[in-house]
């Protein structure tokens, strides 16, 4: 167990050098993980500089293959970059600050953006005043505030169909008695120090991940709006918004594992395999838990998890601690969970079915009497 920092250390030299030995070991697995941490983040940094690199190549192609292969491939590497540059905003935990794209941008567009621009003076602009708490009294000997001046930061915000400025106008007031200070803080942003308002963020996350809009492509759209929201800066906000939503996918994911019964079922989905030229089969994993059917009063919710495969890890894995009912198909990949005797399996009607009809109606009659087996089959079906 390690020590509290405050603690004193014990007299027993045996008992401190257990200390220090423990002390040591920690320290040395902090390292560690700090250092596979910065290596996963190197990985990713060359990965997107690997990526800007086969983009700008491909762009100067001019001869040799169809422009609209060549426009494919180009599109399917931007949509990689963006994933790339997303992950490496959240591993990074960069902000938008003095607008640097949080994923590190290429050193041409670090030369060419010096310092924050100002929001275009063309967006309208909507005034929100924060006023002292106590009123115009002061705090410190209930004399009579006067104002002194204020401070204002500008919010970038999106309303459906345009943008709007949100100007957080913050009076500063002194006492004319005492001379104290007095003045409400800043409310709380998504994104600390950072320009994005919610419903800015909101809408970048629905129009990517809803929409299927790439941030290269949004990015685009916003510079009709004289908006200058480059794609690493967006691929920052998407990865600091996934850090503020994971507590919240964390607990729907307990809340659906907590049930007596869940219904789990895999979908698949193409992944780009950048250099590959192709794309590569993935997976989105559901975990349903509705016992409404069954007079349960507990809300019902749906966990989603992808992964890059179909192993039977992935479900093995997440339903771990799981007992009770797993209604599922046949998929192999779940019968270790039935082995342990943990989860008891209820199978799927349709999935069943499925094998009778395919027996009644597609299949062609053979020599060894499939005929006659597939009418008993049918039989049974009906009843």
């Amino acid at each position: 167990m390690t020590p509290h920092p405050n603690s004193a250390p014990p007299e027993d030299p045996a008992a401190l050098a257990a200390m220090i030995a423990a002390l040591r070991g920690e320290l040395a697995e902090e390292r560690a993980a700090r250092r596979i941490a910065e290596l996963g983040l190197q990985a990713k940094t060359l990965e997107a500089e690997q990526l800007r690199v086969q983009i700008a190549r491909l762009r100067h192609e001019r001869f040799g293959r169809s422009s609209e292969r060549l426009a494919g491939e180009v599109a399917q590497l931007e949509l990689r970059l963006d994933e790339v540059l997303a992950d490496i905003a959240a591993a990074g935990g960069a902000g938008d600050t003095e607008d640097e794209i949080a994923s590190g941008p290429a050193p041409e567009e670090k030369a060419r953006r010096r310092g924050r621009r100002p929001l275009p003076e063309n967006l309208p602009r909507r005034d929100v005043e924060h006023l002292p708490t106590g009123g115009c009294a002061c705090r410190s000997c209930g004399g009579v505030l006067r104002k002194v001046g204020e401070d204002v930061t500008e919010i970038l915000e999106y309303r459906p169909g345009r943008f709007e400025v949100v100007r957080h106008v913050r009076p500063a007031f002194s006492c004319r008695t005492c001379e104290a200070m007095t003045q409400a803080p800043m409310p709380a942003l998504p994104i600390e120090r950072g320009r994005p308002g919610p419903g800015l963020l909101a809408h970048v996350l629905v129009s990517k991940y809803c929409d299927h809009l790439p941030l290269y492509r949004q990015a685009e759209i916003y510079a009709r709006d004289g908006l200058d929201l480059p794609r690493g800066l967006l691929a920052g906000w998407v990865g600091r918004s996934a850090a503020l939503a994971e507590p919240m996918a964390a607990f729907i994911g307990r809340h659906a594992l907590a049930g007596p019964r869940i219904h789990a079922d895999d979908t698949p989905m193409p992944m780009l395999a950048p250099g590959r030229g192709k794309t590569q089969t993935a997976r989105v994993w559901a975990y349903l838990r509705d016992d409404r059917p069954f007079g349960g009063r507990d809300p019902p919710a749906v966990f989603y998890e992808f992964t890059p495969d179909r192993k039977g890890e992935h479900p093995q894995r997440r339903l771990r601690d799981f007992q009770g009912i797993l209604q599922a198909d046949a998929y192999s990949g779940f019968n270790a969970l039935y082995e342990s005797g943990r989860v008891v399996e209820a199978a799927c009607w349709t999935h069943a079915r499925r094998y009778f009809h395919d027996c009644v109606f597609r299949r062609k009659p053979d020599r060894t009497g499939s005929t006659l087996q597939c009418h008993m089959l049918g039989g049974r079906r009906k009843i």
